[in-house]
């Protein structure tokens, strides 16, 4: 399973939308330098107050942008960075990689994939009615989150849309991602 970096995305403040960027960098351990999300405990505001202390096992988002296509037949306009993720890709099946997948993008970055994002009421602010469209049945009536993946940067460097995305699974047996 392969891809491609569509764009790349940081916001120093906590907002909604991230700005798309000509590179980013990711730093070992913390995440993407300079975005608010960055760090080695928790970072997102709904979490800090629970438990500040815990382990960021969102330091970067990513979403692939074939949701976005998915979305813009029903009437909605959604771009890289417009929700929130750090990464936007194309060509690899984000939701179906395991818990410890490790994703190699530009020439040295290693992202190790965590869990599913859950998508937040901030979604349906942006533009009325998509959190809906973030969420999803499987036949048997389990929820499925499409708003992306949550990672923890396990090596770092600079990264920029047309890089490559290698996907390397982990040993069996696999476990499928669950909301981070």
């Amino acid at each position: 399973m392969n891809g491609v970096v569509v764009a790349v995305s940081t916001s120093p403040h906590h907002s909604f939308a991230k700005e798309n960027r000509e590179s980013i960098r990711l730093l070992e351990g913390l995440g993407v330098e300079g975005d608010a999300h960055c760090g080695k405990a928790v970072q997102h505001l709904s979490r800090t107050k629970a438990t500040p202390e815990a382990p960021n096992l969102r330091q970067v988002h990513l979403i692939h942008s074939e949701l976005f296509d998915e979305v813009r037949t029903k009437g909605y306009e959604v771009g890289p960075g417009d929700i929130g993720e750090n990464l936007t890709t194309r060509g690899i099946d984000l939701l179906a990689l395991p818990t410890g997948t490790r994703l190699h993008l530009g020439e040295t970055a290693v992202v190790e994939v965590t869990g599913l994002r859950t998508p937040c009421s901030q979604i349906d602010r942006f533009q009325p009615g998509l959190m809906a469209e973030m969420l999803d049945r499987d036949p048997e009536g389990n929820l499925i989150r499409k708003a992306g993946i949550m990672g923890i940067v396990v090596a770092g460097g600079e990264i920029r849309p047309g890089d490559a995305i290698v996907a390397e699974l982990p040993p069996e047996p696999h476990l499928a991602l669950g909301p981070v």
